[in-house]
């Protein structure tokens, strides 16, 4: 013969055989029945369905009980293997799986026994589905018309991928097309395969046109059952079923951010799990958290709520989570209350559903809320809260949503000095002005949130009780249009700055450090860059306080800002003139005007906020009347106020932060009062004390010549810069002044000594003396003195001469001999 065929596959030898072993080992286990004569019926609904590229050959047929049963024969190992079943009678006309057999493809028709189809209930003829069959996980819908549908899988040459992207072929063969739709799978655990589900955002428009903006995968499963709609209207299902339903939320806010929030559906009410996607940082968080006193039946699921700032996970009577979508990077800055809360009391224990416009609709009383954030209630948990983690986070959040508010602030301020010591973890003080300043300008424009700290902690390592916490990288979006206008420009952003900003952009006075050392290093050894240099930084000094001033008219009770105090002002000054750089930098389109004003409002801002902390002291503690003097011993109010002053000054000192002009005179001022000497000496030495020209000078005229007050005298005036020392011993009437001054004007003189021919035309009848090396040295300094005279005739010098200096050595000397 010209053809001859050779049988490679046959039904009733490669599957019945196998068909009725499975039935065998069923009916040994005590599952199915009718023994051999079953499997030769079903023998004739057995039928091929496909052949794939690879070979492999998919059957069908249906069990005793008419369910549709798909099998896979593989060509290589002449092996059977059990695909799916599907639990009803249906009619199979085309079928497929991929190269992996996790997907299975199935053209259905739908059943008509039960007669003609009602036509005000039009159905489709044919049913297209995608079944995720290992494991068994999920049936997704593809197609549902009225036309014939062949499915096929494509099957790449190459396996280059480990975790492909399935194509899927649809002929729909009446209508005359093809469509191909993607099916992107990836592997967990081995071989169980989940779909990522993709977030597409479209914007619509007035003209009923339309954009894509952009679309990101998502690491969820979404499946048709089950799902809960939550941004969409009302949804009024069974509550029961409800509470057990998978719930997604996409919350945004004006400045920029796109959260999605996602809780998966709930089996066991004994741990809750959600995750919160922030898109707009690119990467998620997953939280978990134990449930106690769970009952056997309850029917509240989880509610998110869209705060703006913040974003509410609720689960009513239990948990009551505020998560920071500004500031997402630190789980200190979430808020995280359980059990009997006033804060959670607050709210309905009822179902609610999340709908737009941050308002919740509780089904049970038919009340529709719009829900915000209570100052009254963040301030009444500020003060009675015991965790570090809850006190940062209440802050923050309470700042947040004052945005600045005077009285609030006051508020705050008057509960930090009085629990400055309150927290271990953080520096209340430093957490507070740096928070405050970053809301008081934030509003200014989009992207100061980038350019300036919203903390002073940039780690946190401690876990918050009662929930864990997984953060996982995600895909940023990927944008599908070039031109953006209000949200989707700063949502661009968002997104650029994430791309781009490593290390983050956020200011430090790491410059400001530097460069005010090397200002003051200069000033003690004499030396000063160029004057104009200078001018300019204290111009910007004077700046900030004329803005400060202006902010508020009300008079201070404290003595602050009466004085020049000129290293603050160059502090100051230098911070001006780095921020501004900063942020012309970074804030491109900005007008230079505009970033000058943010800059003074927020230099500004830190010198207000450290008065108004001091003030509070001073107002809590009844100085009202304080005199600006030494005379008396220190109060417990007074030492109370030192105390607070110099916990100000450790937390503006670790951050590189200008003081108000008079800050260090009044604390030197109070640390007399209030120290003992050896206490007092061992605060100038470390630093904590600042000696100021106007502290000293006020310490040397008020405070008489006692023996103890000498000895302060004294141990002050050898601890100051050379400079300040010089004028101050001129204003204590005192031997030991003098001899000061005698030794500094000899050693100026000595300093540039050249030793030349001596003059013998000096008189020395009117200082000789019976000790020849003093009179030798007097001689040397007369000389001097007169040699600058005659070559410097209109240069000022020191009102010292030969006589006072040969007066103190003499004293001097009696005093070392104890005559």
């Amino acid at each position: 013969m010209a053809l001859r065929l050779v049988a490679d596959f046959e039904l009733g030898k490669d599957v019945l055989p196998w068909l009725r072993a499975e039935r065998s080992a069923s009916e040994a286990r005590g599952v199915g029945s009718g023994g051999a004569d079953v499997v030769e019926n079903d023998y004739e609904s057995l039928r091929v369905l496909n052949i794939e590229r690879n070979g492999n050959i998919i059957y069908t047929y249906k069990d005793d009980k008419g369910n549709v049963v798909f099998g896979l024969y593989d060509c290589q190992t002449r092996q059977n293997e059990l695909l799916y079943a599907f639990e009803k009678d249906l009619e199979v006309f085309s079928c497929s799986v991929n190269s992996e057999r996790t997907l299975l493809a199935a053209s259905l028709i739908q059943s008509t026994k039960e007669g003609k189809r009602n036509e005000l209930q039009p159905g489709s003829k044919c049913l297209t589905l995608l079944v995720e069959i290992h494991p068994v996980n999920n049936v997704k819908v593809l197609k549902a018309v009225d036309s014939y549908i062949w499915v096929q899988f494509l099957y790449p040459h190459v396996e280059s991928h480990p975790l492909p992207e399935n194509h899927l072929l649809l002929l729909i063969s009446e209508e005359k097309y093809i469509e191909k739709f993607r099916v992107r799978v990836t592997q967990e655990d081995g071989n169980r395969v989940k779909s990522k589900s993709i977030l597409k955002c479209i914007q619509f428009y007035a003209d009923e046109s339309y954009n894509l903006m952009f679309e990101v995968p998502l690491d969820i499963s979404l499946s048709n059952s089950g799902f809960k709609l939550v941004n969409f209207g009302c949804d009024y299902q069974d509550q029961e079923k409800l509470s057990k339903h998978l719930s997604l939320c996409v919350f945004t806010n004006h400045a920029g951010s796109l959260c999605v929030c996602y809780s998966p559906k709930c089996a066991a009410w004994e741990q809750i799990t959600y995750s919160v996607f922030y898109i707009h940082k690119g990467y998620s968080k997953t939280f978990t958290t134990s449930l106690k006193n769970v009952g056997s039946h309850m029917t509240k699921g989880i509610t998110f709520l869209n705060l703006d700032y913040y974003v509410g996970v609720y689960l009513p009577g239990h948990f009551f989570h505020l998560l920071n979508v500004q500031h997402p990077d630190l789980i200190c800055h979430n808020l995280f209350l359980t059990g009997n809360n006033e804060m959670i009391d607050m709210l309905p224990h009822s179902p609610l559903q999340s709908l737009s416009g941050s308002l919740v609709l509780d089904y049970c009383s038919g009340k529709l809320y719009r829900a915000m954030l209570s100052q009254s209630s963040l301030l009444q948990l500020l003060q009675k809260t015991r965790l570090d983690c809850e006190k940062m986070a209440t802050l923050h959040c309470a700042l947040s949503c004052g945005h600045g508010a005077q009285l609030l602030e006051g508020q705050i301020i008057q509960w930090i000095s009085e629990n400055v010591s309150a927290c271990h973890s953080f520096d209340l003080i430093q957490e507070f002005i740096i928070a405050s300043s970053y809301w008081s300008v934030y509003s200014e424009t989009s992207n100061v949130d980038k350019l300036l700290p919203h903390s002073s902690v940039l780690t946190w390592n401690t876990e918050i009780p009662g929930i864990t916490l997984v953060t996982e990288d995600t895909a940023l979006p990927l944008m599908k249009v070039h031109s953006f206008k209000g949200y989707w420009e700063t949502l661009n952003s968002n997104l650029e700055n994430v791309k781009y900003a490593k290390p983050h952009f956020h200011y430090n006075n790491s410059v400001v450090r530097r460069e005010w050392h090397n200002l003051i290093s200069e000033e003690k050894t004499g030396k000063r860059r160029s004057t104009a240099y200078v001018r300019n930084i204290l111009d910007n000094a004077i700046k900030v306080i004329s803005n400060l001033e202006a902010r508020n008219l009300e008079p201070r009770l404290t003595p602050l800002l009466q004085e020049e105090d000129s290293h603050q002002r160059l502090l100051m000054g230098l911070m001006v003139s780095e921020l501004r750089d900063h942020f012309l930098r970074h804030l491109q389109g900005v007008e230079k005007k505009k970033i000058e004003q943010m800059v003074l409002d927020y230099i500004s801002k830190l010198l207000d906020l450290i008065c108004h902390i001091l003030e509070a002291s001073w107002r809590k503690h009844n100085l009202h009347s304080w005199v600006f003097h030494f005379n008396s011993r220190g109060s417990a109010a007074e030492f109370a106020v030192f105390h607070i002053m110099t916990r100000i000054l450790e937390a503006t000192n670790s951050l590189f932060l200008p003081l108000p002009p008079g800050f260090h005179t009044l604390h030197t001022i109070l640390g007399v009062h209030c120290l003992p000497l050896h206490n007092l000496l061992h605060c100038i030495d470390s630093g904590v004390l600042l000696l100021t020209e106007t502290a000293v000078t006020r310490l040397m005229k008020d405070l008489d010549n006692t023996e103890k007050n000498e000895k302060l005298k004294f141990s002050i005036i050898v601890r100051l810069p050379p400079l300040i020392g010089q004028k101050i011993c001129r204003l204590w009437d005192h031997p030991m002044s003098s001899n000061i001054i005698s030794r500094n004007h000899v050693m100026q003189l000595l300093q540039n000594y050249k030793k030349r021919p001596r003059n013998s035309m000096i008189d020395k009848s009117s200082f000789s003396v019976e000790f020849l090396p003093l009179n030798y040295f007097i001689e040397i300094l007369t000389d001097i003195e007169s040699t600058n005279q005659a070559l410097y005739p209109f240069e000022q010098h020191d009102n010292v001469d030969a006589k006072f200096v040969e007066e103190a050595a003499l004293k001097h000397t009696t005093m070392l001999l104890g005559l």
